[in-house]
């Protein structure tokens, strides 16, 4: 067990030190703004215990000591170079908030008879479109696909964003409902501009629940037909164990996720286990009909942990297929946040996406921390 234990401390202690590094770099927080639609109602009480107990406009059990709902969403201007690295692709995005990742949103595009579904692009927390997906965008519209993506859940610390939300390149950090409100108005754009009837989703960390929010909840059920999520926090996470302890001292009516919050935002908050959001979502089951989901965990995963919590049960009328990164192909020891640049994650959602052109997974040794399959 000590030698399972030590590495993946470690881990979790480097992606602290990474994140608490990016604080460094003090920016300012992002102007309201002038891109795809803001939602949210003014949360008056921000008190809403992590036991569950939110009132006045807040969305319950996030643990919210403080803040305002809403937030926004936004469009990407210009694009960003191509990335194999997630270290370095982390630090362009906060250089660079609003730039898109290559090969996205080019909204002349239309869907061809073979790939008829435009893709959505959808970040985590903590992250942007940039980020995101400066490694897989390209590959996936080289492909054919029509591919775009937005900014969504720009909140700052007045609404409940968290300390990270003074950087410009961080997002994702707003109540994930009001997101996945985001998320429709931009899905319904897409789908408008493109003349497709739904499209499939590549979704990363907090995408993946948050589009579930949007398929259960938003209308999205009908408009989405296949959703691919990595590292997603589908029925929460204990954040190696210090969320679900907060959550249970939470319950006995101390406010230790509140204090939290003031530094994760809402977003992370709510993607703890047991709280009002994760416990909603999943309530009538994991999937909604009609979808196909592939849902893609590594052993590696120091965000969503134990990595089980990200995988999906099949509901009537949905199929599911759960992929454990490593099966198969062991020198990938991609972390939550280099899945994002690992081959063979690229090279699942192809298959996903085409099985028939793309059936191969590939395998490659793609190292946590720095990710792009051992490229810099």
């Amino acid at each position: 067990m000590r030698r399972r234990t030590r590495p993946h401390a470690l881990r979790a202690l480097v992606m602290v030190g990474v994140s608490l590094l990016t604080l460094g770099f003090a920016g300012t927080a992002a102007a309201e703004p002038s891109g795809s639609g803001g939602t949210g109602s003014a949360c008056t009480s921000g008190s809403g215990a992590g036991s569950g107990n939110g009132s006045g406009n807040c969305f319950g059990g996030s643990g919210s000591s403080a803040g305002l709902s809403g937030g926004y969403a936004s469009d990407t201007v210009g694009y960003g170079p191509p990335m194999t690295s997630w270290l370095a692709a982390f630090g362009y995005g906060l250089a660079n908030p609003d730039i898109a990742p290559p090969g996205t949103n080019d909204w002349n595009c239309k869907p061809t008879a073979a790939h008829p579904r435009p893709v959505v692009l959808v970040h985590g927390t903590w992250m942007n479109a940039y980020n995101g997906f400066a490694y897989m965008s390209k590959p996936i519209t080289d492909a054919g696909f029509c591919t775009f993506t937005f900014n969504y859940g720009r909140s700052g610390l007045v609404q409940g964003g968290g300390l990270g939300s003074v950087l410009p390149g961080v997002m994702g950090t707003g109540y994930i409902q009001d997101s996945a409100k985001q998320l429709a108005v931009f899905v319904d754009r897409v789908l408008a501009a493109t003349g497709a009837p739904q499209v499939d989703i590549v979704a990363h960390s907090q995408g993946g629940p948050m589009s579930g929010w949007y398929t259960k909840f938003e209308g999205g059920g009908a408009k989405v037909k296949h959703l691919i999520t990595y590292g997603a926090t589908h029925h929460g996470t204990s954040l190696d164990g210090i969320g679900a302890l907060g959550r249970a001292i939470n319950n006995f009516g101390i406010d230790v996720l509140g204090f939290v919050e003031l530094f994760v935002g809402h977003a992370g908050i709510q993607q703890t286990i047991g709280s009002d959001f994760i416990n909603k979502l999943n309530a009538g089951g994991d999937t909604v009909p009609g979808i196909d989901y592939t849902v893609v965990g590594t052993r590696y995963d120091e965000i969503t942990n134990p990595s089980e919590l990200t995988y999906l049960k099949a509901g009537p009328g949905a199929r599911v297929d759960n992929i454990v990164l490593q099966d198969g192909c062991e020198q990938d020891v991609s972390d939550h946040l280099t899945l994002m640049y690992s081959p063979r994650a690229l090279s699942i959602a192809l298959r996903a996406l085409d099985p028939e052109r793309f059936p191969t997974l590939q395998c490659t040794f793609n190292p946590w921390v720095i990710g792009g399959g051992g490229g810099l």
